[in-house]
């Protein structure tokens, strides 16, 4: 399944000439994570792929002109991260057993990964954006012009919260 998922997350990334302005101004306070998903939450893959293209969509605003490709291996770290996350309830970059984004990354396959977000319990696409976006360190992951690929998970924990990952690579 995971497999499918990754290659219509391929095959839905924007192009160029499809993307639209999002602004969210620089100086904005990362808001708060709204309540837990309704019981008519989004199918994650399609979170997943809505969050490749407006990630790729504020890079070309904001002046990257190299979209991200989605990368299968990176979207395996995606994933697991939001499955720890989901299962353990634990909001962190960092597992128990002290595994990073750069480990998991490793362990997927992927040699060189440059950063990863995480987020957990916005609704949609565009609320989990926009947050990132007003956070300097996770905006400066996604508007890092020098990435080339991207992976993202979504996992919808036992209670409906969401929870994101993006792991960005030079690759």
């Amino acid at each position: 399944m995971l497999h499918q998922v990754v290659r219509r997350l391929v095959l839905l990334v924007a192009t160029p000439a499809a993307l639209l302005t999002v602004a969210v101004p620089a100086h904005a306070t990362v808001p708060v994570p709204p309540k837990p998903a309704a019981a008519t939450a989004v199918a994650p893959r399609v979170l997943m792929s809505q969050v490749v293209t407006m990630t790729n969509r504020q890079r070309w605003v904001n002046g990257c002109r190299r979209l991200l490709i989605v990368d299968h291996d990176l979207t395996v770290a995606s994933v697991r991260q939001s499955v720890y996350m989901a299962r353990t309830g634990r909001f962190s970059h960092v597992w128990s057993d002290g595994t990073t984004f750069v480990r998991r990354s490793h362990l997927a396959g992927y040699a060189q990964p440059s950063g990863e977000n995480i987020a957990w319990g916005y609704r949609t696409a565009t609320e989990v954006i926009q947050a990132w976006m007003a956070s300097p360190r996770h905006r400066a992951n996604m508007l890092n012009c020098g990435a080339k690929s991207i992976g993202t998970g979504v996992v919808y924990a036992a209670n409906g919260v969401p929870y994101y990952t993006q792991v960005f690579g030079w690759e």
